[in-house]
């Protein structure tokens, strides 16, 4: 087990409150984002997440060392919300997460996130803006257009996406944490990029010259 990871669980185990906040807020945001995937609303995902939390507390005891502490965590959200969405009757994302091709889609070539000296599309840009200085990439509204995107995703994309390019989760991780194999992962994960890309694209876009 990670030392770290060792250490923490000592301390959860030893009922440090100090430890216990600071994992919750370090992960009740994502472990939200998952539970929504399974649950059709915000009230039922944090109902799960509460659920979740008051099981891994009552389970530490049983946590073996397997995955890491956070990936435990999080497959208890997945099996939690589980059993929540077959209560509420919501079945459609377990199909889009195992077998996102059941939900056929247009997507952006797999090319596009080539290296940036990829002669057909430098830097990955369909159009490349002809001045792209770092402050614009930094400024709130290019950020604010991008969580936009994300928001705007299917539930099981900006899951991925988010566990994978905000919060920089491996890909096992991520796939250990929703259960999901490594291509379903990639599919996810190519699709909610390109959809993100499009956005920042269009954001970003000279402005048609006059006529």
């Amino acid at each position: 087990m990670d030392p770290a990871d060792a250490a923490l669980l000592r301390d959860l185990r030893a009922g440090d409150e100090d430890a216990f906040r600071r994992i919750v807020r370090e992960w009740n945001a994502s472990l939200l984002r998952v539970a929504q995937i399974f649950v059709p609303s915000r009230a039922v995902a944090e109902e799960v997440v509460q659920e979740t939390w008051l099981r891994a507390l009552a389970g530490l005891d049983r946590f073996e060392g397997r995955s890491s502490l956070r990936t435990w965590v999080f497959h208890i959200l997945a099996n939690t919300a589980k059993t929540r969405a077959v209560r509420e009757g919501r079945s459609i994302p377990f199909s889009t997460l195992q077998d996102p091709s059941r939900v056929p889609e247009a997507s952006v070539d797999a090319d596009r996130f080539l290296p940036e000296d990829h002669e057909r599309h430098p830097a990955g840009w369909a159009a490349p803006p002809r001045a792209l200085p770092e402050e614009r990439l930094l400024a709130a509204e290019t950020r604010a257009v991008v969580a936009g995107a994300i928001e705007a995703l299917p539930p099981s994309q900006r899951a991925v996406i988010s566990l994978r390019d905000v919060e920089g989760w491996t890909t096992e991780e991520v796939c250990n944490a929703l259960e999901i194999s490594e291509v379903n992962q990639r599919v996810l994960l190519h699709r909610a990029r390109s959809k993100v890309r499009s956005a920042l694209e269009r954001y970003l876009a000279p402005p048609a010259a006059a006529t």
